[in-house]
């Protein structure tokens, strides 16, 4: 997956917008005001922080390790940084992996808005 692809797939759900409230090279992609992806489009490898539910966290560093860290600079209970790109040694995600963190990290943060919010998603 390429930076744009990542992207343009942050950006094609819902209410989801692109803000930079860190610096002009972190993107943050955020739904109703609520983040569910953190990146640095120009990194090399391309990381993304996505949320994640406690116990599957876990589950994916042990099943992709190298590739599926704790989340940098944030609650590591909560956070994977995921690598994107391929990574020596560890290999690389498939692309409909990172797809369904990024799709299940938007749906973990929906899930928490108020339910007036998530009806207006057309998401209960």
């Amino acid at each position: 997956m390429t930076p744009g692809e990542l992207r343009d797939f942050c950006l094609s759900f819902n209410a989801a917008v692109e803000d930079f409230p860190f610096n002009p090279e972190t993107s943050v992609f955020k739904v109703l005001g609520k983040m569910f992806a953190l990146t640095s489009l120009d990194g090399r490898p391309l990381t993304v922080n996505l949320k994640c539910d406690p116990d599957d966290a876990l589950r994916l560093r042990r099943e992709h390790p190298g590739l599926i860290v704790p989340g940098w600079h944030m609650n590591k209970r909560h956070w994977n940084t995921v690598t994107v790109g391929a990574v020596p040694d560890a290999g690389r995600l498939p692309d409909r992996v990172v797809r369904e963190l990024v799709e299940d990290s938007y749906d973990l943060v929906v899930a928490g808005l108020p339910r007036a919010e998530r009806l207006r998603l057309d998401r209960p």
